[in-house]
């Protein structure tokens, strides 16, 4: 049987194709008991100073288990390549006091305006191949747009990771067939390289959508930390990926005009009642 639920990224085999943040949660037990439920193996976090502690001064990674998880730090709220590029320094130089092995990685983030959240192309295009430089692994936030996923890959990212739809806003896959072109170019030379559809999720079907059109993994927050049951939403989305994968492996039929009868017109046996 197939092992539906592992993948490699940055050189790395995850034990769950479902990625999970670690922020907006109403408290840090409500956080631990959601990423317990998702399955997860890598988990993002901001490592902006701001980030990292609550308004009582208590550290995130304090109530994270760094053995049992890999972390991946983002650059969340970076509005220029040279912002990101000096947190991802940040993250590397935590990471590596911690002994994580998500030292090394990065989740790139240059957003391009604070009322989208959409990302800069230029400037995640220059921090990528500065970051890559420098010996990141490094997993870019992108549009949609295949072109510039494209680029980013070519830059020398280990992942790229289109959006859904905008950070936070729960729409979903607003548009499946940009996903399914991003995943056809990024892939066209190398099937293996990793697209991670990353933003927008709202709830478990969006999850099982992006793993159909064939994503390798789902990078998501707001829809459970948010949700009504964080905890209980959190393990829809680990059955979701699941379904999804499976969905995809098997794949689907194809979609026509007209009905088709699932049993045989011939050889039918026709009962009149009272003969």
């Amino acid at each position: 049987m197939r092992h539906m639920n592992t993948c490699t990224v940055a050189g790395r085999t995850l034990t769950s194709r479902l990625i999970v943040g670690t922020g907006k949660y109403a408290d840090f037990d409500v956080m631990r008991r959601s990423l317990e439920a998702s399955g997860a193996h890598v988990i993002t976090v901001a490592v902006r100073r701001e980030r990292l502690y609550n308004d009582k001064g208590q550290s995130l990674l304090d109530h994270l288990d760094l053995k049992k998880y890999t972390i991946l730090p983002n650059t969340a709220g970076c509005f220029s390549a040279d912002d990101a590029v000096r947190v991802s320094r940040l993250g590397r130089e935590i990471l590596s006091q911690l002994g994580n092995a998500g030292a090394d990685w990065v989740k790139l983030e240059v957003l391009g305006d604070k009322k989208t959240l959409l990302p800069d192309p230029v400037g995640t295009l220059e921090a990528t191949r500065t970051l890559v430089k420098e010996g990141f692994k490094v997993l870019a936030y992108s549009s949609d747009d295949p072109i510039a996923a494209l680029r980013i890959k070519e830059a020398g990212a280990a992942a790229v990771m289109p959006a859904g739809s905008p950070i936070g806003s729960g729409q979903g896959i607003l548009n499946a067939n940009n996903i399914v072109l991003c995943l056809e170019l990024l892939k066209e030379k190398d099937p293996t390289f990793p697209v991670i559809v990353d933003a927008g999720v709202g709830n478990a079907s969006d999850v099982a959508i992006a793993m159909e059109l064939g994503a390798d993994a789902v990078l998501l927050n707001t829809a459970i930390a948010h949700a009504k049951d964080p905890v209980l939403m959190a393990e829809a989305m680990k059955h979701a990926v699941l379904a999804g994968r499976a969905s995809y492996l098997a794949g689907r039929i194809p979609k026509k005009l007209y009905a088709s009868a699932s049993s045989p017109w011939e050889g039918t046996i026709s009962y009149i009642p009272g003969e």
